[in-house]
């Protein structure tokens, strides 16, 4: 969290079939807003009628990914209502949701640290690139407050009950490096270079079957929330959509012509 005035703001920018979004506050460590929420949801929820878009980079302006929240602002919204903090809140979680409901590949390129909801927003993410020197942190007990955006369900899923309570009691960052061994990171890389190795991961994701994608998030984002029968069915009906499909005819001719495959757009 940062306690510098001002507000982050949303750049978006195409790199080919990428559409790299930019929390654009660097000099509150991209901190995060009602503005923010606003903008970036918009930008996810566009890219369901852009069939030219076929991945996703959230990255952060000025060698840091993102803050979490302002606590000025936090401190200031203290003097409203329940009401407004309420609505606050419920757009913050829409912008969570817009990720991680996206069909789109999603991945967060990280520089800097990722604090609070601004963990929630990497964690949302399908798949993280981190520098090496970064570290991630739940600062929320810090400051008396607990922690919000669904980040504990995120990190819950992601690690073992006991760090996950380590990293909401103590409020203690945790390296990048340490994320990795656990698989919560996918790629480490030299300061600086996080965007880089972002698109080159996010370019061979838009070469992929869109579809299939799609399908594949879906099903692992709800295998947490059915039993096995459940994720039986959906898999079976997705597998047997998809062996009639354009893709899958596609894939599996590329296969036994030992080619690498071209997936229709």
């Amino acid at each position: 969290m940062t306690d510098a005035a001002g507000e982050t703001r949303v750049r978006a920018r195409r790199e080919g079939p990428v559409l790299v979004l930019t929390l654009d506050g660097a000099a509150i460590r991209n901190a995060l807003g009602p503005a923010v929420y606003a903008d970036l949801t918009a930008q996810v929820e566009a890219t369901h009628h852009d069939s030219a878009i076929r991945a996703i980079i959230v990255t952060g302006a000025g060698g840091y990914f993102c803050a979490g929240g302002n606590i000025q602002s936090l401190r200031q919204s203290a003097q409203g209502t329940l009401a407004e903090a309420e609505a606050r809140t419920d757009r913050l979680n829409a912008m969570i949701q817009a990720l991680v409901d996206s069909p789109l590949p999603v991945i967060a390129a990280i520089e800097g640290g990722a604090a609070g909801a601004g963990l929630a927003l990497a964690l949302a993410c399908d798949l993280i690139v981190s520098s090496e020197t970064a570290s991630c942190t739940l600062a929320y007990v810090k400051i008396g407050l607990s922690p919000d955006g669904g980040v504990t369900h995120l990190l819950r899923a992601a690690l073992p009950r006991q760090m996950v309570m380590e990293m909401g009691l103590l409020g203690r960052p945790v390296p990048a490096a340490r994320l990795a061994e656990l698989g919560v990171i996918s790629a480490l890389t030299p300061p600086g270079a996080a965007l880089d190795t972002a698109l080159n991961l996010a370019r061979d994701l838009a070469a992929g079957p869109r579809t299939a994608q799609a399908r594949i998030k879906h099903q692992i984002n709800t295998a947490a929330q059915t039993d096995l029968a459940t994720q039986q069915r959906l898999e079976a009906r997705d597998m047997n959509t998809a062996r009639f499909g354009p893709e899958a005819a596609e894939g599996l001719a590329a296969f036994l012509e030992k080619r690498i495959p071209r997936f229709p757009d």
